[in-house]
């Protein structure tokens, strides 16, 4: 029995060693350009040297002098290189792509080996990566692939798809990639969400202040920010010819428009080598407009496509890191067929004219586009650190499959794997300004409220401060944020973001663009709208209008506001200001209204229209019942001028009989102009409103409208929920 102990105890010891020694971890890269998605890895990786011991092998282009060497930028960012294998056949063709593979095949075995990794990370789709993989997965070598599960539409998917079928683990970066993922049977537990790892450095560093010293250290001192071109272009190893010939009208076009322009040789492939000559045939190395270079340090890639004018080509950086940054794209052929997008790209898949690329170019030139965050919200290596703690290395290493493929609806148990899709909403109010973090069901997951600053500057400083907090927070809570969306009071034009006039409540708010300097500043898209219609957009997803196709909503409060959907679609109207309900005129000579017009809804309605009736009872005192106890120094509210009503004080029942009606009559020419099914009352005056508007229509209006459903909403935070309405529905619909 002691032996056995004795054993056990042994046994024990010797799990609790294999749980606590570092994980071994080797990262493999090819290229330039996979470097810059595994580099923020092999950080995080060299950041916690207590869990996790690096290695790193470097093959293929990057030891090659004509595509620069690029190992040195990995040196140079004191990485120690393990191994270096070189593994590409020159020539450029077909040919030369197999003989290449079969090399590095031949050399892996033995830098596997030595190494001997717990793990191997391995990205994307290029032949070498499909060599390492399949050295790894025949050696019993665990791999995790980065960026599985996407479409681009040439031999890239085939090879992509075939690393995937032999790697343990997959870090994809978009929700449509993990769908197809799991649409390949892949273990839905090996699956991470994480986003793309180079969305991790490039959102963290594309506001650099010395930008302009970059750009013109490689374009020139006279060159202007938004006033040149990055060019970049790939053979399409499927269509060869076809995409020789697009490179050389694309040079054409780029020749013809005359703007400074940055051209990066192409990658490896077969078709670059002819790629090369049409470029030399066409002097562009000569030529004053362009510089042409073989290598760019990312860092300062990241400055140069930021600010550039337009990207043409059909590198993947172009659908995916420049969307971050809003750059106008052009992509050119059918490299990229099947790649999400953000709205910053401009197709030409059928590139066959010079002047189809010239045309692309004038419309696409000196624009900017909201930013896109559909590959990734700059904290992909956390979430990729979580998912490799938690690999456990004495699992079988037999990979197993998911048959036959399952629902869309996938929940996870692990945190690291299921993340809440969320909104960051603003609510500007004329008192508060408020910001919080909205799941996909309207659940406020967390909320900030501050007061709302005076003066335009402080007021930006503050919500761009909450938004920074909030996104920060949202990474510990477990929630993706998909975009920003504000609820603001004033005229809005949506289209463009911007605040066209302000209500009095909020000062120095008119001409303001809010969508520019948030999504700038937090690398997301913004949305913007008037608090009425928020509340109707609120309603729609999480409230009673939920499935309701035509209804209105009004917002009583300190203003009258509302918001109309028609048709499943809100109404805006010509210049934005339909649904402008609180400024329904019903009396010809009435109280002078915050707009500077007479007799509208607010002028009678609203709580500050109560709130100066009963501060004139008060003044008149008029206001006294018994009952009701003012103190000397509590300020008049609308609550005062209520409690007296219902106390049966005849002066504020006569006040609040006035407001009622007027807003009754409101609500029924709204009722004869729309004809909705459904009228919902929101705001803090609503359940006092709602009997009396009842009344007033079953008294006033046309008989085909008096059975009209008037609600009073259920909603506690209708602006705020608006708001995340406006990215949850727009973000979803997109990603789905």
């Amino acid at each position: 029995m002691q032996r056995c102990r004795e054993t056990m105890e042994r046994k024990n010891t010797a799990e609790m060693n294999q749980c606590k020694r570092k994980v071994r971890v080797c990262v493999a890269t090819c290229n330039r350009a996979d470097y810059s998605k595994l580099a923020p890895i092999m950080f995080g990786i060299k950041n916690n040297p207590e869990e996790f011991e690096l290695e790193v092998v470097v093959l293929g282009s990057h030891l090659i002098d004509d595509y620069g060497n690029t190992f040195r930028m990995i040196e140079q960012d004191d990485f120690d290189i393990g191994s270096k294998l070189h593994t590409i056949v020159r020539g450029e063709d077909e040919a030369a792509m197999v003989e290449s593979v079969g090399l590095a095949l031949v050399k892996l075995p033995d830098v596997l080996q030595r190494l001997s990794p717990d793990i191997l990370v391995i990205h994307g789709d290029r032949f070498d990566a499909l060599a390492l993989a399949t050295a790894a997965a025949l050696m019993n070598i665990r791999i995790l692939h980065v960026e599985g599960g996407e479409v681009s539409g040439t031999i890239d998917d085939s090879i992509r798809h075939a690393i995937t079928k032999l790697a343990h683990y997959h870090a994809c970066c978009t929700r449509r990639a993990e769908q197809h993922l799991i649409a390949m049977c892949e273990d839905h537990s090996r699956i991470l969400l994480a986003g793309c790892p180079s969305y991790d450095k490039l959102l963290s560093n594309n506001h650099r202040d010395d930008y302009m010293d970059i750009i013109r250290s490689w374009l020139g001192d006279k060159v202007q920010e938004s006033d040149y071109i990055v060019a970049l272009q790939h053979p399409v190893t499927t269509d060869i010819q076809n995409s020789i010939k697009i490179y050389g009208l694309m040079l054409d076009a780029l020749i013809s428009f005359n703007k400074k322009t940055l051209i990066l040789f192409p990658n490896i492939d077969a078709g670059s080598k002819e790629m090369v000559r049409v470029m030399r045939k066409k002097g562009i190395e000569q030529h004053p407009n362009f510089k042409a270079v073989k290598h760019i340090p990312f860092d300062h890639f990241i400055q140069l496509v930021s600010h550039a004018g337009c990207m043409i080509g059909n590198s993947s950086c172009g659908v995916r890191e420049a969307g971050a940054f809003g750059t106008p794209v052009i992509n050119l052929g059918s490299r990229q067929t099947g790649r999400e997008t953000g709205e910053n790209v401009l197709h030409v898949r059928d590139a066959d004219t010079q002047d189809k690329i010239y045309h692309a170019l004038e419309l696409q030139f000196g624009k900017r586009y909201p930013c896109s965050k559909i590959y990734g919200d700059g904290n992909a290596v956390p979430r990729i650190l979580k998912f490799l703690r938690t690999i456990d290395l004495n699992e079988p290493l037999q990979k197993t499959f998911c048959f036959p493929s399952v629902k869309e609806c996938i929940s996870q148990d692990i945190d690291h794997i299921l993340e809440t899709q969320s909104a960051l909403a603003v609510d500007l109010g004329g008192t508060n300004l408020r910001v919080a973090i909205v799941g996909m069901r309207g659940k406020i997951v967390k909320k900030y409220t501050q007061p709302n600053p005076k003066t335009f500057e402080a007021r930006m400083q503050l919500m761009l401060k909450m938004c920074a907090d909030a996104t920060r927070d949202a990474v510990s809570l477990n929630c993706r944020i998909l975009g920003v969306g504000v609820s603001t009071g004033g005229r809005v034009n949506p289209q463009e973001g911007v605040v066209l006039h302000s209500t009095k409540l909020i000062q120095e708010w008119s001409s303001v663009d809010l969508r520019t300097p948030l999504s700038d500043a937090l690398h997301l898209p913004v949305w913007v709208d008037n608090d009425g219609n928020c509340a109707a957009l609120a309603e729609k997803k999480f409230g009673h209008g939920k499935g309701v196709e035509n209804f209105v909503t009004v917002i009583t409060g300190t203003g009258i506001g509302g918001g109309i959907i028609q048709n499943n679609e809100l109404i805006h109207g010509t210049t934005f200001c339909a649904a402008e309900l609180g400024h329904i005129i019903v009396s010809l000579e009435g109280p002078e209204c915050s707009c500077g017009s007479r007799g509208c809804i607010e002028a009678y309605a609203s709580g500050n229209a109560l709130q100066r009736e009963a501060k004139r009872l008060h003044d008149e005192d008029l206001l006294k019942v018994e009952g009701l106890n003012i103190k000397q120094a509590e300020p008049i509210t609308a609550i005062h001028l209520i409690n007296a009503a219902r106390l049966g004080n005849n002066s504020a029942d006569a006040v609040l009989n006035k407001a009622s009606t007027a807003l009754g009559m409101g609500i029924v020419n709204i009722l004869h102009i729309v004809n909705p099914t459904l009228v919902i009352l929101s705001g803090v005056l609503a359940s006092y409103y709602l009997a009396p508007v009842q009344r007033i229509i079953s008294e006033r209006a046309l008989q085909s409208a008096q059975n009209i459903k008037v609600l009073t909403s259920e909603l506690e935070e209708p602006a705020l929920l608006g708001a995340a309405s406006m990215v949850l529905d727009y973000t979803t619909r997109r990603l789905l």
